[in-house]
């Protein structure tokens, strides 16, 4: 089993290193989100009391940007499924003596290590934003890139195994997985949204994934109405190992 799941890992890794076009699109695209939803909403977002002390919109919106790559990440990792199936490559593995759990461990570390890996790279433009992340902190950080990861990677293949086209993942994509982002507190905050809204965003995964990215690049400041970093983290986790275990009993159906 862990070979298997070391050859699918490698295999995501270098095909994703490969195809310079994944690279660009995976973290291209967040960047520029930053940079201009960022910049032109700087000078008109207000921040409260509840939230950090940060010095404009470009400091809110860069941990749900952290988000949206994970997410990217997730995506481009998880559609390879659909593309492996086509091609006949998943066929192999599925008639392959060992067990489909590697299928699911081999995918699913695959994408966690590129969002990891994606996110590191945005990381390096904190400074520019003015954001106080420390060497004392970026391990903490990293930790929750890497619970981030493993969640929605996991869902993401969760999706792509029901699907045979490429077109159903996108259609899927573009309904469900942006609107999870955009309602986890990544563009707003939730004190400022109706109440239909925060009920949505009280019950989304990726709320307590962005709220966890928040507080560990503050972590001096407490946000009130959403939960600490501990409890956060432990429900992206939860969701995370809930994903999982769905994954694999999927993939050992017949």
């Amino acid at each position: 089993m862990l070979l298997a799941t070391y050859t699918l890992w490698l295999r995501d890794i270098v095909r994703f290193l490969r195809q310079r076009s994944r690279v660009i699109g995976a973290l291209g695209s967040p960047v520029i989100f930053w940079l201009l939803l960022g910049s032109g909403l700087n000078h008109s977002f207000n921040g409260d009391a509840t939230r950090p002390p940060v010095g404009g919109y470009l400091q809110y919106f860069y941990p749900g940007t952290l988000a949206l790559i994970v997410l990217f990440t997730a995506i481009f990792s998880t559609i390879s499924v659909i593309e492996d199936r086509q091609e006949g490559f998943m066929q192999g593995v599925l008639v392959a003596p060992v067990p489909r759990s590697a299928i699911v461990m081999g995918k699913v570390l695959g994408g966690t290590t590129l969002a990891l890996i994606q996110a590191a790279a945005f990381l390096l433009l904190a400074p520019f934003a003015g954001l106080p992340v420390t060497l004392a902190a970026l391990p903490l950080l990293l930790g929750v890139i890497v619970a981030l990861g493993f969640a929605t990677t996991g869902l993401g293949l969760l999706i792509a195994w029901w699907l045979d086209s490429m077109q159903g993942f996108h259609a899927i994509m573009n309904v469900a997985l942006i609107p999870m982002w955009i309602l986890s507190g990544a563009v707003f905050p939730a004190s400022g949204a109706s109440g239909w809204i925060r009920a949505i965003m009280q019950v989304n995964p990726m709320t307590y994934g962005v709220t966890a990215l928040r507080l560990a690049i503050f972590p001096t400041v407490p946000v009130a109405g959403e939960p600490g970093l501990a409890g956060s983290l432990a429900v992206v986790l939860i969701f995370g190992f809930a994903i999982l275990a769905a994954d694999t009993w999927l993939v050992r159906r017949r």
